[in-house]
């Protein structure tokens, strides 16, 4: 397949490399590639490392406690956050105080391994329409319904049907993009042929209108925008509205991913760094068992990535969409992490998924943080 050979890690990280995989691997079979980014900077006993990097952390703040796996968050005109629960089907409304409101469980919504009620989005225009996004696992699929907020929620109407679903792999993330469209992250459901399948909704991200069809200047004349994705869980822009994606590897390596119009990224014949014709390479790359990827922010110069296995917050500099040395933030300090966002007032807004049947839950779990950035 004319792959690189990897660079070599600290003892440590390539023994992590051994390591069986969790949420981020699985036992079905995958291509490989060779690892292109820097090693991180290792964390210092205060859980943070490289404090010299521009854009570091002030200290967390807890917002809110004893939520179960608080999957997504988006925010209201005023301040105000939606968060869905995945397992529950609760959507929450969350105050920058930390007064946190039901409002209601969403119908429709079948829990069950990795599926659920995941993620949600709020119309650029929510002042006028008071329209909300939600991306959750149904009786026979993975599917994108728009409601309508006004105390509670109203007027259900399913606008991307038949996103496969599965136990693992099912994807999940909105979010609008600076074009106005709504961007659509699903997974291969451990059918690796579907992220190859351009006839298939699984393993992409897609882009779609409002009502949910084709966005304009789509590649291929659907919803799908790229493919050869694994089981994306984070998406964001930078100021200059470059597009990027976390992913999620099988044995060796995770993944961030700049996002362009229609490329294939190369699941499940590349896994990694690649080097192979017709496939984009990754931006970075880091070992499983230091990261497992899901929510992604852009805030303050740098990406920040919130590691389940990993168990840390990453930050990844960015200099003209070209990704510098990762730094591992709150390593172990408060155990897996699911969300983070950028708040209104720059802050991040990041969850933990402790209670998600592969953490440890500790009093008070899991948690909303306020994390300012510097």
């Amino acid at each position: 397949m004319g792959l690189r050979t990897a660079h070599r890690f600290a003892a440590a990280a390539a023994a992590a490399l051994l390591l069986a995989s969790a949420c981020s691997s699985g036992s079905a079979g995958g291509g490989r590639g060779a690892a292109s980014t820097p090693p991180p900077l290792p964390a210092s006993p205060g859980g943070a490392s490289g404090r010299q990097a521009a854009g570091g952390l002030g200290e967390p703040r807890e917002l809110a406690g004893n939520l179960r796996v608080p999957w997504a968050i988006a925010f209201l005109p005023g301040g105000d956050a939606l968060v869905t629960e995945r397992d529950t089907a609760r959507l929450l409304r969350v105050t920058p105080q930390g007064r946190v409101g039901e409002i209601g469980r969403v119908p429709g919504v079948e829990p069950g391994g990795e599926g659920g009620l995941l993620g949600v989005a709020v119309s650029p225009s929510f002042a006028r329409d008071r329209l909300v996004y939600l991306y959750f696992t149904a009786a026979s699929d993975n599917r994108v319904v728009r409601f309508r907020l006004d105390g509670a929620l109203r007027d259900a109407r399913p606008i991307v049907t038949g996103i496969p679903k599965g136990a693992n792999h099912n994807g999940g993330r909105l979010a609008f993009g600076p074009d106005g469209m709504l961007y659509v992250s699903t997974g291969e459901v451990y059918r690796g042929e579907l992220a190859q399948d351009r006839d298939s909704l699984g393993g992409k991200i897609l882009r779609v209108t409002a009502d949910g069809r084709p966005a304009p200047g789509n590649p291929f004349g659907t919803r799908v925008w790229t493919l050869g994705h694994r089981n994306v869980q984070g998406m964001a822009w930078d100021d200059q509205g470059r597009m990027y994606a976390t992913e999620f590897g099988q044995d060796r390596f995770d993944e961030i991913n700049r996002i362009e119009k229609g490329r294939n990224y190369g699941w499940p014949e590349v896994e990694g760094r690649g080097g192979r014709s017709g496939f984009t390479d990754p931006l970075l790359t880091w070992s499983t068992a230091e990261a497992s990827p899901s929510g992604l922010a852009y805030a303050g110069g740098s990406l920040w990535a919130a590691g389940l296995r990993g168990r840390r917050l990453w930050q990844v500099p960015l200099d003209g969409g070209r990704a510098g040395r990762p730094v591992a933030h709150l390593e172990d300090r408060y155990g897996r992490l699911r969300a983070v966002v950028r708040a209104p007032d720059g802050a991040l807004w990041v969850t933990t998924s402790n209670h998600d049947g592969r953490g440890s839950p500790r009093s008070g779990d899991d948690r909303i943080l306020v994390i300012p950035v510097r």
